[in-house]
C-alpha cells in the first residue's frame, strides 16, 4: 500500500523497513515461537496502543493455541521524547501464573517503560517470560533490558508506522519510516 505524499503532510523521510521484510520477519518468529511453546499454555501480552499491529499477526503466524491479553502503560505523554514516569493505565485481565508469557512490544527505546512492565508480570510468577520487540534500539538505552527476539534493530531515529505514531497519526503505515515532522 501506498500513501499519497499529500496524505502523510510531508512527514515521512524514508522507508527503513518494508511490508515484506515486516511480514517475512514475523512469519519465521512465529514459526520460532509455534516450535518452542507447541503443548504449553502461551499467553501473548500485546502493550498498547503501538504493537496492537504486530502482535495481530504475530499471533496469526504462530500455528498453535495461544491466549492474548493487553495492557497500555505510557510513558511519552504526546512528545517525541519519553518523560522517564511509566504509568499503567489498562492491566491484564488473565492470571499469569498459569502461563508462559510473552510480552510483545512495538518498540524498546530507552527501555524504561518494558522494564516496569517485566517487573511487574515478573512478579505475577509466570511460568516464564519473555519479550519479542519489533524494533530495538539499543543506543538508546537507559536500562539494562534485552529483548529475546527483536525482529529489527533501527537507529537513533523518530519512527513511524505499522503501529507506531507520532501525536497519533501514522500508525496505519504498512511500513517502518523515519519521521521527519
Amino acid at each position: 500500500m501506498n500513501f499519497n505524499p499529500e496524505e502523510v503532510n510531508g512527514k515521512i523521510k524514508k522507508i527503513l523497513i518494508t511490508e515484506e521484510e515486516i511480514q517475512l520477519k514475523i512469519k519465521e518468529t512465529g514459526r520460532l515461537i509455534s516450535e518452542e511453546y507447541r503443548g504449553k499454555p502461551l499467553l501473548l501480552v500485546s502493550i498498547l496502543k503501538g504493537a496492537f499491529i504486530f502482535m495481530a499477526d504475530l499471533c496469526r503466524a504462530i500455528d498453535m493455541p495461544c491466549e492474548i491479553g493487553f495492557m497500555c502503560a505510557q510513558s511519552y505523554y504526546n512528545g517525541t521524547s519519553s518523560s522517564g514516569i511509566v504509568n499503567i493505565t489498562m492491566d491484564l485481565q488473565q492470571d499469569v501464573s498459569n502461563y508462559h508469557v510473552i510480552i510483545v512490544e512495538d518498540i524498546i527505546d530507552t527501555g524504561r517503560t518494558l522494564s516496569d512492565v517485566a517487573k511487574l508480570l515478573k512478579a505475577r510468577n509466570p511460568l516464564s517470560l519473555k519479550i519479542v520487540t519489533l524494533l530495538d534500539k539499543p543506543e538508546r538505552r537507559v536500562v539494562e533490558l534485552e529483548a529475546d527476539i527483536p525482529l529489527f534493530t533501527v537507529p537513533d531515529l523518530f519512527v513511524v508506522g505499522y503501529g507506531l505514531d507520532c501525536g497519533e497519526l501514522y500508525r496505519n503505515l504498512p511500513y517502518i519510516a523515519e519521521y521527519g515532522g
